[in-house]
């Protein structure tokens, strides 16, 4: 007989009701500490199953391979986005929208930073994980591309434009986020990365209309009449005395 019950929500309680991870946080958990212990090439989907205590097609259900194991938010996070550009209306800005998505990522690296610099520095160790990676950015780009070339749609290069600025928006997003993985998750990553698309903002945006400054008054126009032929020093004296300069 089993020595724990599973609960509604699918977490399972031991006798003494310490209650268990989540299946998919266990193995999670279980695969980055042997993945630290052994390394990722020699650990196994059976060895990472075996250490969390549950069976293969448990990890199955949750993740399609090992790799997946690594990346395991990217398919919420590229949901999310896909959601949050296509509730998008002619009132949104382009690239200002396209900015506030890439922040979608941003902010599922930035929940839990322990984790992510941890799968930062495992993915710089395996080849096999950096092309992973390479592939799931590759597929926020596309989503970024083809709201924008839906917005586009008539303009002269408008493909381009869509393509180009994607990539700009990815490539901005991603110095930023890397730079505060290699510091260990320290510092202001919102911070890092405003400032980083601020510059794709500045480059192919709509920049905001500046309002006149609080103090600022309407400039006065002045009007003077002066002789025809007259010599050009007369014409400045004329202005100057018009002006109340001495």
């Amino acid at each position: 007989m089993s020595s724990s019950n599973a609960t509604p929500g699918g977490d399972e309680k031991t006798e003494a009701g310490t209650a268990k991870p989540p299946m998919r946080e266990a193995l999670i958990a279980a695969a980055f500490q042997l993945f630290l212990e052994r390394g990722y090439e020699q650990t196994t989907v059976d060895d990472i199953v075996a250490l969390a205590g549950v069976g293969r097609r448990s990890f199955f259900r949750y993740f399609p391979s090992k790799e997946d194991v690594v990346f395991p938010d990217h398919e919420r996070c590229l949901t999310d986005m896909t959601a949050f550009l296509a509730a998008s209306d002619d009132e949104h800005e382009p690239v200002r929208r396209v900015c506030d998505a890439a922040r979608l990522v941003l902010r599922m690296y930035a929940e839990n930073p322990a984790f992510s610099v941890q799968r930062y520095q495992l993915t710089k160790k395996v080849p096999g994980l950096r092309a992973y990676e390479l592939s799931v950015v590759w597929r926020y780009e596309r989503a970024l591309a083809e709201y924008l070339r839906e917005r586009f749609a008539g303009r002269r290069d408008g493909t381009l434009q869509a393509d180009v600025i994607a990539a700009a928006v990815v490539a901005a997003h991603n110095n930023a986020l890397r730079s505060w993985l290699r510091s260990d998750g320290q510092g202001d990553s919102d911070a890092a990365v405003d400032h980083a698309l601020a510059y794709v903002q500045s480059a192919f945006g709509v920049a905001p209309t500046p309002g006149p400054a609080v103090d600022e008054q309407p400039d006065d126009v002045v009007v003077v009449v002066s002789r025809r032929g007259a010599p050009l020093w007369r014409v400045v004296q004329e202005i100057e005395t018009t002006l109340g300069r001495d």
